[in-house]
């Protein structure tokens, strides 16, 4: 996973045109130390290997950034957010929920990637993994889960010359107001996308529930009854001066909703 994610990194800027093949990975060399988190032995634990390996795109992209000035994207939200959510006896108490369906479904959700030379980020996309979002009907079809909103986050999108791609906001309640868990590894969380060459950081993601109570981006959590669980996937980060945008851009923006009027006069001026 390590020699695989930082590869890519490479490839993503270095000579992107040639195909991937043995040849042409054959020549990128990979360490890390044994023992470390990204080269650790049996039986150290790594089945939320993605919340790690996923990162390192941004970090190689980031070195090679310091040599290939222009060249590389900004930082997006990376890791996939992959939330298990299950309900049933045993999991979230018993009476009067103990005969509560039982269920466990794992969707993919994404955050926004950081802008690239040349373009804007790409909004609730997947990058580096390349995994699409599990369309909410799915979910709703084989869990008892109702989901009452998934939009785009307004600001989300670090600013810059170029933009970078918008989070989104789920809302999620369990169909019969019974309640439910949430196993969760998301990151972002604390420390946001960062923007590149001048350009502003996304915003982090966030984890709460419909009564203002705040849950932490790793660990298992229950949604107590009748509460609604909130998801904010982040945003990647900005490339390039604001000042520098387009202000047809910035109109256009405000007008899809993904600028405020307030960011797009504080900010872009």
């Amino acid at each position: 996973y390590t020699r695989a994610y930082a590869s890519f990194g490479v490839r993503c800027v270095v000579g992107s045109e040639i195909p991937n093949n043995a040849g042409s990975l054959g020549t990128i060399r990979v360490m890390a130390p044994e023992g470390s988190i990204l080269n650790a032995p049996m039986p150290s634990a790594v089945s939320a290997r993605h919340a790690v390996g996923q990162m390192l795109p941004d970090v190689v992209l980031g070195c090679l950034g310091q040599a290939l000035e222009g060249a590389v994207p900004a930082e997006g939200a990376s890791c996939l957010w992959n939330p298990v959510l299950m309900g049933g006896a045993g999991l979230t108490g018993e009476h009067p929920y103990g005969d509560a369906e039982p269920f466990v479904v794992n969707p993919f959700h994404t955050g926004g990637t950081g802008a690239r030379p040349g373009k804007d980020g790409l909004s609730a996309t997947a990058f580096p993994s390349g995994v699409r979002s599990t369309p909410i009907e799915i979910t709703e079809a084989v869990a008892p889960l109702i989901f009452w909103r998934k939009e785009y986050i307004t600001d989300s999108g670090g600013p810059g010359e170029h933009r970078g791609g918008l989070g989104q906001v789920m809302e999620i309640s369990h169909a019969e107001g019974a309640p439910f868990a949430i196993s969760k590894m998301f990151d972002r969380v604390v420390h946001p996308a960062r923007g590149r060459a001048g350009g502003g950081a996304g915003a982090t993601g966030r984890v709460h529930l419909s009564d203002g109570t705040e849950l932490r981006g790793m660990g298992r959590d229950v949604v107590p009854p009748g509460e609604r669980l909130i998801l904010e996937t982040p945003g990647g980060g900005g490339l390039g001066d604001p000042a520098d945008r387009d202000p047809a851009r910035v109109r256009d923006d405000v007008l899809n909703g993904y600028v405020s009027e307030e960011a797009a006069k504080a900010v872009y001026g």
